[in-house]
């Protein structure tokens, strides 16, 4: 039987590489924390740090543990968790990870109004990039996923709807499009462009609706790519291009005169934002008690705020 302060103490170690800052962390001696690697590693028969001198490294198998010793230590706490809330408050941690750039505009007012509510239970927001949202809600790191694409929702996973996300057209204070009511699409061949990097959902769904009026990334003067919205805001706010970004992350400089927001005709640039868990999911109260806040009718201002922006 593997025991879980046991795990905690490798998982510490294993992160700092260093016995006596894992103790320092555990608040136990370092004597105590080596006892507990030497006690573990006989358990599973396997030498799970190789020591040189001072030097302190994982072996091919403390690498392979660690993540399954996050996974249980997870698990273990869920269970703890879950039978304190059946008998009185609900408590518990609740980890959401985010891709994509209007969800961290969302969520984090959401996550707030969630633990004035339920002050029990604490929220962290992961944040990390599109092709890692899902691994670590599969693998356990996260109970829940915010994503720009359905076509995540499969393999065991469950998608709703979180809010409807507005793309904009922005370009710099002084460009001569701000006197105009709008632009053709054909408009937008003539001027240097900055793109998101390929996996955004941005740049998918803008993709999509240039194609309808045969343009293609190729036919633009695409001069840099960035994979952060905020950064491209400051870019065109510089003077450097005209970009499409969510309005949420845009609408700071919008409102103080520093970009300005031009429509193009017939492009219809809305997308659908998504909260995503494993279908198969072992019970968890905070998990599911924040997938059924999400729409409460108190936070229908919030997520209608997210539509209408412009």
């Amino acid at each position: 039987m593997i025991d879980l302060m046991r795990l905690r103490a490798f998982i510490y170690a294993a992160e700092s590489l260093s016995f006596s800052e894992a103790a320092k962390q555990l608040h136990l001696t370092q004597p105590t924390v080596s006892h507990h690697i030497k006690t573990l590693e006989k358990t599973l028969g396997v030498e799970l740090f190789s020591r040189s001198g001072h030097t302190l490294k994982l072996t091919e198998a403390g690498r392979l543990l660690l993540p399954f010793a996050h996974k249980l230590i997870h698990q273990a706490t869920e269970v703890q968790e879950m039978m304190i809330s059946l008998q009185q408050n609900i408590v518990g941690h609740l980890r959401i990870a985010c891709s994509t750039t209007a969800g961290k505009y969302v969520l984090p007012q959401l996550a707030a109004r969630f633990c004035q509510r339920f002050p029990g239970i604490k929220v962290s927001i992961l944040a990390c990039t599109s092709q890692h949202v899902i691994p670590q809600l599969l693998e356990g790191e996260a109970n829940l996923a915010v994503v720009s694409s359905y076509d995540l929702c499969r393999n065991g996973l469950e998608c709703q709807e979180f809010f409807k996300d507005i793309i904009t057209l922005i370009v710099p204070a002084n460009h001569p499009w701000t006197r105009r009511q709008s632009i053709e699409p054909a408009d937008l061949i003539e001027e240097q462009m900055i793109i998101r990097e390929p996996t955004s959902g941005t740049r998918r769904v803008l993709l999509t609706e240039l194609a309808k009026h045969d343009i293609t990334f190729d036919d633009l003067r695409i001069n840099l790519e960035l994979g952060n919205a905020e950064a491209i805001v400051r870019t065109v706010e510089a003077g450097f291009g005209l970009s499409f970004v969510s309005t949420l992350a845009a609408d700071w400089a919008i409102r103080l005169g520093h970009i300005a927001a031009i429509p193009v005709a017939g492009l219809e640039l809305r997308r659908t934002i998504y909260m995503v868990r494993r279908t198969l999911e072992t019970p968890n109260r905070p998990q599911e008690v924040f997938w059924s806040f999400v729409h409460d009718p108190s936070n229908a201002d919030l997520l209608r705020l997210a539509g209408q922006l412009s």
